[in-house]
C-alpha cells in the first residue's frame, strides 16, 4: 500500500476514536458546563485560535477565491450545523443512540452518491442500505414510546441531520481537500465558523456555568479535550486523509465511534445496555460492512 494511503487510513483511524471518545465528554459538558451554543462557540474560538497560530510556522498557501467559498462553505456545513445538531441531539438522547445511528454515515454518503455524483448502486450496495435503514428504524421505534434520553425520539432525529450535513461536507469538499493542507483550510472553516455562530452565543454567554466561578478542573479539563483533540487534532486529520481516500472510504471510519462512545458512555453510567442498542448495532454495523465491499479499497 502507498505510503501517503496509509497515513491516510492512519489519520481518519485516529480522528474517528477520537470523535467516538468525544461523545460523551460532550454529553458531560452538555449536561453539567455549558449550553449546546456556548460549547460551538468555545470549539469555534479555540480551534480558530490554534489552527491561525499553526498557521504562523507552516508554508503558506494562497487560496483561489472559488476554492475559499467551498473550504468556508463545506466547513459550515460539516462543522456548524453538523455539530450543532449533533450537540442539541446530545441534550435529546444517549451517546450510545447517537452513535448507533452515525454508524450510517458510509450508507448515507453511498446514497447521497449515487444522487449527486450518479455513482451506480449495485444489488449488494442497495441489501446494505436496506439493512441500515432497519436498523436506524428499530431504534426510532423502539424509542418513540420509551427510552433512557429526555427525547430520544427527537434526538434521533437530530443526529440524522447531523449525519447528513457531514456527508454532504465529505462529499463537498473533496477535490479541494486535495490542493491544500488541512491547516490552510481549517483556520479558514474556524474563522468562519466563528463569525457564523456568535451571533446566537452570545445571549447565552451568561448562562455557561463553565465561565462562572463555579466552575471545576473537571468541566475544564473536559472542554480542553473537545478543543484540543476533538476539533483541532480531528479536523486536522479528516481533510489530511480525504487528500488520499474517497470520500466513501473516509466515512466508513465512522464505525469506529459507536465502538468506543458506547462502551465509555455504559461504564461511566450515562447508559444502559437494553436489547435493542446491540441488535441495532449489528443490523447498522453490517449496513456498513456491505456497503464497504463496494468501496475500491484505497
Amino acid at each position: 500500500m502507498d505510503k501517503h494511503i496509509l497515513q491516510g487510513h492512519a489519520a481518519v483511524f485516529l480522528a474517528n476514536t477520537i470523535f467516538g471518545l468525544g461523545v460523551p465528554v460532550t454529553a458531560l459538558l452538555l449536561t453539567q458546563w455549558v449550553t449546546p451554543m456556548g460549547y460551538m462557540l468555545t470549539r469555534c474560538v479555540g480551534a480558530a485560535i490554534i489552527f491561525w497560530i499553526i498557521s504562523l510556522f507552516t508554508p503558506k498557501e494562497k487560496v483561489a477565491g472559488r476554492d475559499l467559498v467551498v473550504i468556508i462553505v463545506g466547513g459550515l456545513l460539516g462543522f456548524v450545523i453538523s455539530q450543532t445538531l449533533t450537540a442539541w441531539a446530545l441534550v435529546y438522547t444517549t451517546p450510545v443512540y447517537y452513535s448507533l445511528i452515525a454508524t450510517l454515515t458510509p450508507v448515507a454518503t453511498m446514497a447521497l452518491s449515487a444522487m449527486v455524483l450518479h455513482e451506480e448502486i449495485n444489488g449488494r450496495g442497495m441489501a446494505g442500505l436496506l439493512l441500515g435503514i432497519a436498523g436506524a428504524i428499530l431504534l426510532v421505534v423502539k424509542n418513540a414510546t420509551s427510552g433512557t434520553g429526555k427525547n430520544d425520539l427527537f434526538g434521533i432525529v437530530l443526529t440524522l441531520l447531523s449525519l447528513l450535513t457531514w456527508v454532504i461536507y465529505l462529499i463537498v469538499t473533496r477535490k479541494v481537500s486535495t490542493r491544500y493542507s488541512a491547516v490552510t483550510q481549517m483556520k479558514w472553516v474556524f474563522l468562519a465558523s466563528s463569525v457564523a455562530v456568535l451571533p446566537f452565543a452570545f445571549p447565552e454567554l451568561g448562562q455557561q456555568k463553565l465561565y462562572s466561578s463555579a466552575c471545576e478542573w473537571t468541566g475544564i479539563a473536559e472542554m480542553v479535550f473537545i478543543v484540543v483533540f476533538a476539533t483541532v487534532a480531528g479536523y486536522f486529520a479528516i481533510p489530511f486523509a480525504m487528500r488520499y481516500l474517497s470520500a466513501t472510504t473516509v466515512s466508513i471510519y465512522t464505525n469506529l465511534q459507536p465502538v468506543v462512545a458506547s462502551v465509555i458512555a455504559i461504564c461511566i453510567g450515562q447508559d444502559t445496555l437494553t436489547w435493542d442498542k446491540p441488535v441495532s448495532g449489528i443490523l447498522v454495523l453490517l449496513s456498513a460492512w456491505i456497503v464497504t465491499q463496494n468501496v475500491v479499497k484505497r
